[in-house]
């Protein structure tokens, strides 16, 4: 009796869980109460956002005092593919006003995060995030995808190709429409376009070395942005 409870509990909890899940699958709920707090500021300065996965994600724990000093807010969320990024672009970038916004996304929909994704898909999902930038009056930094040779969650996907092909389109399309495209890229992958074990411990995220590589990056790209007519 007491393991048939156990299970219902279980199930019952599985269910809520995915209920719930299913119910915010961009995860707007996320940062809410801090959008919230910011907004309620009024005027509250916001440089730059940096929208993405868990790449983003992952920055503010390493290096909290280079968003807070800067006035830039991260906005990543693990695991997030491009179609639910996009869906929070609204609440997450333009109800906050920076002056830039930085995108990089793209690499969990290669993983298969949220289902099967074609590269038409991806760069659609990008260009969607573009066009709302800059319909409000928001600067856009087009960040590449940073190397991978095999995803730990979902192995045998080859992603190194698809993403070396998919950084192509990216700064292909930031030259067409005069974003600026920040390459990661280049700099943090190896010889065979994997990440430099010196900047990163698993292959997909950047360590504290990586993201010290980035960080100056990023702001010349934020002010490059800032200089453009």
């Amino acid at each position: 009796m007491k393991i048939k409870i156990s299970i219902t509990v279980l199930c019952g909890l599985l269910f809520l869980g995915y209920t719930a899940q299913a119910q915010d699958w961009p995860n707007l709920g996320r940062y809410r109460a801090q959008n919230d707090s910011i907004l309620a500021l009024k005027n509250y300065p916001v440089e730059a956002v940096f929208m993405g996965n868990s790449i983003t994600d992952f920055w503010i724990k390493y290096c909290p005092e280079f968003f807070s000093k800067n006035h830039y807010l991260d906005r990543g969320i693990s695991g997030q593919t491009t179609p639910q990024i996009l869906l929070r672009f609204r609440a997450d970038v333009i109800d906050l006003h920076p002056k830039v916004v930085l995108i990089l996304a793209g690499t969990n929909d290669i993983a298969g995060n949220t289902g099967p994704a074609t590269p038409k898909m991806i760069e659609e999902n990008l260009a969607s995030m573009c066009d709302l930038a800059t319909a409000h009056h928001i600067r856009v930094v087009l960040c590449s995808l940073l190397p991978a040779l095999d995803y730990w969650w979902h192995h045998g996907v080859q992603p190194a190709p698809k993403i070396v092909a998919l950084n192509k389109w990216i700064k292909n399309y930031a030259e067409e429409h005069h974003y600026v495209y920040l390459d990661y890229f280049s700099v943090l992958a190896d010889k065979n376009d994997g990440f430099k074990k010196s900047f990163s411990d698993d292959g997909v995220h950047p360590n504290l070395a990586g993201y010290k590589v980035m960080m100056p990056m990023a702001q010349k790209a934020i002010a490059e942005a800032l200089q453009q007519k």
